[in-house]
C-alpha cells in the first residue's frame, strides 16, 4: 500500500523537518492553536524555495474562527492565493460555508477562479458543515483535489466511521485525507478503518527556546496557556516514526 504523508508546518523549521523526513509536502500555516490562519509573504516565499521539489500548500484562512466569510475576508483571500501563486506555492488551502452550515457556494466559486493551476484542499470547514454527503458532492462538482476531514468529530479515530464512508462515495472523484488526533500509535488503525491513503498531522515536539535570559511574569500573548519560552514544531524523528508506524 502507497501512502501520502501531509505535515501541517507552522515554521521554516518544519518544512525542512518534512522534508528530510520524505514527507509528500506541507501545509503551511501559521496560529496552529486557532486551527491555522494564512502565513506571512517572508515565510511563504523562504518554504517554497526550501521545500523545492516538494510541493508547499498554503492555507488560506484570514482569521480565526467560523468560516462564513464577509466580502472583505473574501478579497483578501482572494490576494493571498495571488501571492501564494506569485511565490511559488504548488496549492491552497482553504473552506467557505454559508451562515446555513452548507457550502457557500458563491464564496467557493471566486476562490476556485482565483486558485486556477494550483490543487485546492478543502480543509476541516467540512467538519463543522451540516450535511456531510451533499458537501462532499458540491465540492466534487467544484473539482477540489482534496478534503481534510476527521469525520466531523474532534479526532479521526472518533470520526473513522464516517471518514470511511466518505471514502467510499468519493469513488476517487476526490481525495480524502484524514487529519486531526493522528499520532504513530494510532495511524495503523486509521488507515486500516477508513481505508484512506493520506494523512495530515503536524509530529509536533517542543523545542526549548534560545533565551537564556528569561524575564518572569510578562505574557506576550493575551490569555495565553503555553511557555512562551518553549517553540512546538515538527520534529524529524516523529515524522519518522508516523511513516514507520504506518508502512510497518
Amino acid at each position: 500500500m502507497t501512502y501520502s504523508i501531509e505535515i501541517c508546518a507552522n515554521s521554516i523549521d518544519s518544512v525542512i523537518a518534512a522534508k528530510n523526513a520524505s514527507a509528500k509536502r506541507v501545509e503551511l500555516c501559521s496560529s496552529m492553536p486557532e486551527g491555522g490562519t494564512t502565513p506571512s509573504y517572508g515565510m511563504i516565499k523562504l518554504a517554497c524555495e526550501i521545500a523545492a521539489p516538494m510541493p508547499v500548500h498554503v492555507m488560506i484562512r484570514p482569521r480565526a474562527g467560523d468560516f462564513c466569510y464577509s466580502e472583505y475576508d473574501l478579497l483578501q483571500m482572494e490576494s493571498d492565493i495571488a501571492i501564494a501563486k506569485e511565490l511559488g506555492a504548488s496549492g491552497v488551502v482553504f473552506g467557505c460555508l454559508n451562515r446555513d452550515g452548507h457550502i457557500d457556494r458563491a464564496a467557493m466559486s471566486r476562490l476556485m477562479a482565483a486558485s486556477y493551476g494550483l490543487s485546492v484542499t478543502f480543509h476541516r470547514a467540512f467538519d463543522v458543515c451540516k450535511d456531510p454527503f451533499e458537501a462532499l458532492e458540491e465540492l466534487i462538482s467544484f473539482k477540489v483535489d482534496r478534503l481534510l476531514t476527521s469525520g466531523q468529530k474532534s479526532n479521526v479515530l472518533e470520526g473513522a466511521e464516517l471518514i470511511a464512508q466518505l471514502q467510499e462515495r468519493a469513488a476517487n472523484r476526490i481525495i480524502i485525507m484524514a487529519g486531526a488526533g493522528i499520532t504513530d500509535q494510532n495511524i495503523k488503525e486509521v488507515a486500516a478503518k477508513t481505508k484512506v491513503k493520506e494523512f495530515h498531522f503536524s509530529a509536533k515536539g517542543i523545542e526549548p527556546s534560545l533565551m537564556r535570559f528569561r524575564r518572569e511574569g510578562v505574557l506576550i500573548g493575551a490569555n495565553v496557556s503555553i511557555d512562551e519560552y518553549d517553540r512546538t514544531i515538527s520534529l524529524p524523528s516523529n515524522i519518522e516514526k508516523f511513516i514507520s508506524a504506518l508502512n510497518n
